[in-house]
């Protein structure tokens, strides 16, 4: 099994921590939190170090993952259950507006698991919630996919789109091209960059090589 805390330590770093924390405060405040109102229950499945959950404004918010370091970086009125996303069971059904997922999905070593995952978020979510992923795209980031050792399922907006559709969900949205396939590289990550990157959706197109998809219940 990986030893999911020094991996990411390996990986991040406090100084990639830190530049992670910045973006996504950005990410949350001029694009989630349009998808996302101030009055849902939202919870970040594999959330990490908190970068979604402790920037988006919600009335109620979780979180859930396998790294022991996680709890530490998480705000005080996150709950947190360290537990697998294919096992939710501390969460009743119908008790969720969204579910929110970054870069998680390819870490999945099938898709049966995969499944497994998408059911779990639908009992959990109640009806018309969103279950918002982002994730890399094979189609776009083919030869950047396999670098991280950790990563086994290979998916696309369409493979997850048809996966979804196939657990009962609906499609709201999906954008092919969305971020950057990663942040932990020298890109210039300046605060107007990224603001005026999420309001120019042209700009996705040849820069993004993550899809968003926005499901609904």
């Amino acid at each position: 099994m990986v030893d999911l805390a020094a991996l990411y330590k390996a990986r991040f770093g406090n100084i990639g921590l830190e530049k992670r924390q910045r973006i996504w405060s950005i990410l949350c405040h001029d694009f989630f939190q349009n998808i996302i109102k101030k009055n849902a229950s939202v919870l970040d499945l594999a959330c990490g170090y908190g970068e979604f959950i402790n920037h988006i404004d919600a009335a109620a918010r979780y979180a859930v993952d396998l790294n022991p370091d996680s709890p530490a970086y998480l705000h005080a009125n996150v709950s947190f259950r360290a537990c697998s996303a294919t096992n939710l069971s501390h969460l009743s059904n119908e008790a969720l507006d969204v579910v929110f997922t970054s870069n998680f999905l390819e870490h999945l070593p099938d898709k049966k698991t995969c499944d497994t995952v998408l059911d779990e978020v639908r009992r959990v979510l109640k009806p018309d919630g969103r279950f918002i992923i982002l994730g890399p795209n094979i189609r776009h980031a083919f030869r950047e996919y396999w670098d991280y050792y950790d990563h086994c399922l290979p998916l696309s907006h369409l493979s997850l789109s048809e996966g979804l559709l196939a657990r009962g969900f609906s499609l709201e949205r999906v954008i092919d091209r969305f971020l950057p396939y990663t942040m932990n590289n020298n890109t210039p990550t300046a605060g107007w960059l990224i603001k005026a990157y999420l309001k120019l959706p042209i700009a996705w197109k040849f820069m993004g090589k993550q899809f968003l998809i926005i499901a609904k219940k």
